[in-house]
């Protein structure tokens, strides 16, 4: 049966950076839950950030930039916290690489999972294209990538 690395939050756990649950609800997901097939990971809690935490975002560039030491994870408060942002997208990788997934459904917008739109790093809700540091990690490792509104994009023998 072939897994799919999942963003925790999308999966219903209280993983937000702000405490919040707010899962996607969806009849393929709900399918794959119940079959197990879903390997769920929380890239900021798995690095060690707690919940809730402040709001992040990458300045400077994005995940990839970060992976590469040019750019940075940085709160709210001018906290940085690329250490743990590169920790937790390291863990999620081992998950892939364990389980051998090849597609994730990742958070769109975020630091971490965003996979096509991230915030801009000055902390006023603008989005610019880019992804986060785990999508960042995954397509580095040949993972194809989904956001949570791509669900339909999924290759049909996944379904």
């Amino acid at each position: 049966m072939k897994k799919i690395l999942i963003s925790a939050c999308l999966a219903g756990d209280l993983v937000r950076y702000d405490g919040k649950r707010v899962p996607l609800k969806d009849v393929l997901l709900s399918q794959w839950s119940r079959k197990g097939r879903l390997v769920k990971v929380c890239p900021e809690v798995s690095g060690g950030l707690k919940i809730p935490r402040h709001q992040i975002q990458l300045v400077e560039g994005n995940g990839r930039d970060v992976l590469e030491g040019k750019a940075r994870a940085v709160d709210i408060v001018g906290n940085d916290v690329t250490l743990p942002f590169i920790k937790g997208a390291e863990y999620a990788l081992s998950l892939a690489e364990k389980y051998d997934i090849k597609i994730a459904i990742l958070k769109e917008k975020s630091p971490s999972c965003g996979v096509h739109r991230i915030y801009d790093g000055h902390f006023v809700s603008n989005l610019i294209p880019g992804f986060g540091v785990t999508a960042a990690i995954l397509m580095q490792d040949g993972i194809t990538v989904f956001s949570e509104n791509e669900l339909d994009q999924i290759p049909r023998d996944y379904r």
